[in-house]
């Protein structure tokens, strides 16, 4: 095994909860224990950076999910050597503190490529078949009177972003007899590729599949959603912030698109009372659930120990900062 001065004495944190199962965490804590270190879990998410710092300690290395860590935070958890993401989105992290510290940031990448593009075709479906509507309807003890869905076979599909998950969604969609063209920084063989405004004109469905940065926040805004068919929807199973949300509600309320398919939106579940898209028409939203299921929590357990494990022998996987 390789060796490093990391493996000596380091306490590893678990902030919050990271959907472990009682024997991946018993597993873990023992090679912990046997190379000597050791392990602090905590079982509830922390509601405030002073929790957060006081909870962190002397750590050096951290384990959180989405929770988010300020520059403030950072600074104050003064052993803080390394960061383990329970997540693929890492926004929520101050990465610039971290690179001005040192501190080495892994995300989780990868465990949830399967859960999150089926959620983006279900979502596409459940739009276009109204399920929602129907089943209101039907708990209601109404009638399917006035009701006419469409099909997704035949469907253009832009594809925003052709990573591992934009990727698996294309493939899933030539399935269903759909026709594919994309928008991404990184070009890919088998897909056709085209401009932003290009794509948004000519897809029946959009669906976005990018990080949220600088350069994608707000990338759907009210001045593009105009370019968009009336009888077109719009999938996000991203992050929120890449779509303007406010835009959308007013194109979905004026007409101007279609309907939606949201799994998360500006901010994490509950949402405010009055937050525009929950009495936008033809939308359905999800609780930032794409990266939920059984399968995918697993793997993502075995990557985010894994990430400590591989930093603790003196060598990096799945590195962001």
């Amino acid at each position: 095994m390789e060796q490093s001065f990391f493996q000596i004495n380091m306490k590893i944190t678990i902030l919050e909860p990271v959907g472990a199962g009682q024997t991946q965490i018993d597993e873990f804590k023992e090679v912990l224990k046997t190379q000597g270190h050791s392990l602090t879990i905590f079982d509830t998410r922390p509601e405030r950076d002073d929790e957060i710092v006081h909870r962190a300690g002397d750590s050096d290395v951290i384990i959180v999910s989405n929770l988010p860590l300020s520059s403030n935070v950072i600074n104050k958890c003064e052993n803080l050597k390394m960061i383990s993401i329970a997540f693929t989105g890492f926004d929520q992290i101050d990465i610039s503190t971290c690179k001005k510290r040192g501190i080495v940031v892994c995300n989780s990448a990868g465990y949830s490529t399967d859960s999150v593009a089926e959620l983006a075709v279900g979502l596409m479906i459940s739009v276009l078949r109204k399920i929602v509507w129907g089943d209101s309807k039907t708990r209601a003890l109404s009638t399917r009177e006035g009701f006419l869905g469409t099909e997704l076979k035949g469907k253009t599909v832009g594809v925003i972003g052709t990573g591992a998950i934009g990727t698996r969604v294309t493939e899933l969609l030539r399935a269903f007899g759909c026709t594919i063209i994309a928008y991404s920084r990184t070009k890919k063989p088998g897909i056709e590729f085209v401009e932003l405004d290009t794509l948004l004109a000519k897809s029946d469905i959009v669906t976005l599949h990018v990080p949220l940065n600088r350069e994608t926040r707000h990338l759907i805004n009210r001045d593009n959603l105009k370019l968009m068919k009336s009888k077109s929807i719009i999938i996000n199973t991203a992050r929120g912030g890449v779509i303007d949300n406010h835009a959308l509600a007013e194109a979905l309320t004026k007409g101007v698109v279609a309907g939606a398919g949201l799994d998360s939106v500006d901010m994490e579940p509950p949402l405010p009372s009055g937050y525009p898209l929950l009495s936008a028409p033809n939308t359905v939203l999800a609780p930032h659930i794409g990266y939920a299921t059984d399968e995918a929590i697993e793997r993502r357990t075995q990557i985010v120990f894994e990430n400590v494990l591989s930093y603790l022998r003196g060598s990096l996987q799945n590195r962001v900062a």
